[in-house]
């Protein structure tokens, strides 16, 4: 009794290699540290952060003093403090790749590397 066809090793072995080289693409492109943190308040660019610097240092932006940022030593950056009600972007943690990004969406604040 057969179950798989000539026909259906070669439609895997096309998924094999279309899902590996997605994979390869993907970690080549979003796999790099970032060099910079551009935080957004209302759709608006209002402070970009080197992070390559080596400094630990927790700042906020005059648009919203009540949110905190932590730059780390190792290139990272986090919200350290928010008075939202949920807290949802402090859990998001650090942020270090070329394509993170995490979000206060009470403050309508919005950080991306």
């Amino acid at each position: 009794m057969k179950y798989a066809k000539k026909t259906d090793g070669i439609i895997i072995a096309i998924l094999v290699v279309t899902v590996l080289s997605g994979l390869f693409l993907f970690s080549d492109a979003y796999g790099q540290t970032g060099t910079f943190a551009e935080i957004y308040y209302r759709s608006e660019l209002v402070k970009t952060v080197e992070l390559n610097t080596g400094m630990e240092e927790k700042f906020s932006i005059e648009q919203e003093p009540n949110v905190i940022f932590h730059l780390h030593g190792d290139g990272s950056i986090s919200f350290a403090q928010s008075d939202c009600p949920d807290k949802i972007c402090i859990q998001s943690g650090k942020l270090h790749l070329a394509g993170h990004h995490a979000a206060c969406l009470p403050n309508l604040l919005y950080v991306k590397i």
